[in-house]
Order: structure tokens, then sequence, then C-alpha cells
């Protein structure tokens, strides 16, 4: 939730609308599932020469390319060439995040007196909605084009009781590509019965290009004065620190590698930057920038607005798998900016409620706005 919730295999290509050859949206099958569901892979394009391709599967961005300052393009997202890999995907690489996004402690939640128990799928926590979250699934697409943008949205009902969850949720979250390389995703929801709710997208970047090597000599910028401090399993203990004085301090442009390893308790307790950052809103709930990221040599820069509260930078410490044209992808070798609601906010009745009722209506946005220098 952004706010303390406000209510208001080649095959031919299906080309589904062309704009003057100028902006694009098509689509084409990706593999089969286990149980014979057709996957699809929707590619919107551009003039600019941005290319995004998403699956109707787990709400997955597989590519995102994007010119660097010579006007070279590189796919900037970790990724897998197959539907296997997806299907698989521990790091969760390019995933839609539902019903909760990050960890909730204890693999439980009491809303309104009853204690809901998830599955601990994350030592004792529960991360990224559980055993199968909104990134195993298939979703209903729709491919759009409105005023030169293109898109795709896709749309789901979980049924009550997915993943402990309660209440039915009908979620919508929709991919807009315009024409200033800008990638848009508005998030919705609606339930049937109180629940718990907080979404995001789970991009890996490397803005010098998918199996390139390290991210730590991008130039990372976060506009955050306060993050929320962690435990050993790296839930939050329920306030708000400042940045200033930690390695956690990114209001000037700073290596990700310059502090990373650090003798600092909360980076230890992390491996490396793994930690939700309280973004600077003028108000609750406005488009505010989140964060800015450039790599130098390439100088491609990636800016995300957001209207969510949290930003949640994670600096790949974990990542070890094989993914596109057989590249391995290892520790370092790429960042996360995960918009969001605070980690375990249900449990921390100080932080911005995550609760969603029914008569309710969920909406975030968030912006990747690419550009050069």
């Amino acid at each position: 939730m952004n706010r303390p919730l406000v209510f208001c295999c080649l095959s031919l290509v299906a080309s589904v609308s062309v704009a003057a050859a100028k902006s694009s949206v098509s689509h084409a099958p990706f593999g089969t599932l286990a149980d014979g569901s057709k996957v699809e892979a929707y590619t919107l394009t551009n003039a600019s020469g941005m290319e995004v391709r998403v699956l109707d599967f787990g709400g997955i961005i597989t590519t995102l390319k994007v010119p660097d300052r010579q006007g070279k393009v590189a796919d900037v997202v970790l990724g897998f060439d197959s539907l296997d890999g997806y299907v698989k995907n521990e790091p969760h690489l390019g995933s839609f995040i539902g019903r909760y996004a990050n960890r909730l402690g204890k693999a439980q939640f009491t809303l309104d007196g009853k204690t809901y128990t998830l599955a601990a799928n994350d030592k004792t926590n529960t991360l990224h909605g559980g055993i199968k979250g909104f990134d195993k699934v298939l979703y209903q697409a729709a491919p759009f084009e409105k005023a030169g943008d293109v898109g795709v949205t896709l749309t789901r009902t979980s049924p009550a009781g997915e993943e402990g969850f309660p209440g039915a949720l009908s979620v919508k979250v929709t991919f807009t590509l315009n024409g200033k390389n800008e990638l848009l995703l508005d998030y919705s929801a609606t339930t049937d019965r109180p629940t718990v709710l907080n979404l995001t997208h789970h991009d890996y970047f490397n803005l010098a290009g998918e199996g390139s090597g390290n991210v730590l000599g991008h130039l990372m910028q976060i506009d955050a004065d306060r993050f929320t401090p962690v435990d050993a399993t790296l839930i939050p203990l329920g306030k708000l620190a400042p940045v200033a004085g930690t390695p956690l301090d990114f209001h000037e442009p700073t290596a990700i590698g310059a502090r990373i390893e650090s003798n600092d308790q909360q980076m230890q307790l992390g491996a490396g930057y793994d930690h939700n950052f309280v973004v600077n809103h003028k108000a609750p709930g406005d488009l505010s920038r989140a964060a800015r990221v450039e790599e130098p040599r390439s100088g491609r820069v990636l800016e995300v607005r957001t209207t969510e509260p949290g930003v949640q930078f994670y600096s790949a410490n974990w990542l070890d798998s094989v993914g596109k044209q057989g590249h391995k992808y290892g520790k370092h070798d790429a960042f996360c900016l995960e918009t969001q609601h605070y980690p375990d906010s249900p449990n921390k009745p100080p932080f911005p409620t995550t609760t969603l009722r029914p008569g309710q209506t969920f909406h975030s946005q968030t912006v990747y706005a690419f550009s050069v220098k």
C-alpha cells in the first residue's frame, strides 16, 4: 500500500497494434506449464529503442532493453531464456510479488484479533508471499495502446486462504511503456474480507547489461533520511533510524561497493544491503523519487519514482544462478529497488497500515525512468 491506505519455442508473433511504427505491443508463446496452461510473452516497444517483455505468468519482466549514451541497446534485467527457469526462480528474478512483499516475522500476523499462520519459507519468516506467491501463477492479460503509450494489464483473483491469507483478493497490475523511456507499473486490488497486502516488482538491474559482472561501480542515490533497522532474521525492529553517519546514507551518489563490506552491524546482518528505506515524500502517497542509479561507463541512468512509503535496496548478496545465454549470475551482479510498504508492517502497529478492507480500493504506482548522462 502506498500510504495509510488511500481508497479511492518459436512461433509467429501475433501483432496486437502498431502506432505509426513508433510504438507497438505484440505477443508470442513462451512455453507451457506442467498443467498444460499456455504462457504468453507480451513485448512492448517504443520509438526510442526501449523494449520490455512481460509474461502473463508471474507478471515477470524477462527483458528490458534500453540504449546507452552511444545509442547501443542492452538488456538491463537479469533473467532466464526459458519458462522452466522462471517456474523454479528462487531469486524471484523479474517477478510480480504478493500477497505480501518482503518478510513477515515468524510466518504469521494478527488481524482483527485473529492470528493467521503462513508458510515459513525464509528460515522462521514468510518471504514474498510464501511458497506459491503471485510470481508463480497465471494471469489474464489484456494488451492495449492508448495515446501513443503501449502496455498490458494482468488480472487475477487470489482465492481466500491462498498461502494462508484471508479474503478473496482481486488484483490488477498494468505495465505501460511511454515515449519518454518510462515504464509505469500501476497496482490495484479489492477484497471481500479484511486482509493485508504489500505489492512490488522484483527486478534485478544491471545498467551495464545483464551478465556483465558486478554492479559495485554503479552510483546509487536514495532519497531517504531514515531506514528500518533489522534484527538477525532481517525483520524490522519496529522503529525508524537515521541513515546519516551509516553506510546506508545515499543522499549523495555513492558507488554501491564503496561501503558494502563495512563492519557496521546492519551491513553484517544483511551480508550487504538488504534494507528498507523510508522515502522522503512531501505528502503521504505522492509520486516521489525514491532512488537514482547511474552506470558511469555506459551512461545509463535509472530513476525510480513511487507512491509507496518505502523502497528495499538489495545488493544481490545471495545471488547464485545461471541465466540468459548461460550467463553466471553471482553475488552483487545486480541491484534491486523494490518499492513497498515496510516489511512486517502487520506486526508493527507504528508502521503505515497494510490492511485492506471490503469496500476499499488499494492503488499504487511505481515509475522506472531511463535516460543517459
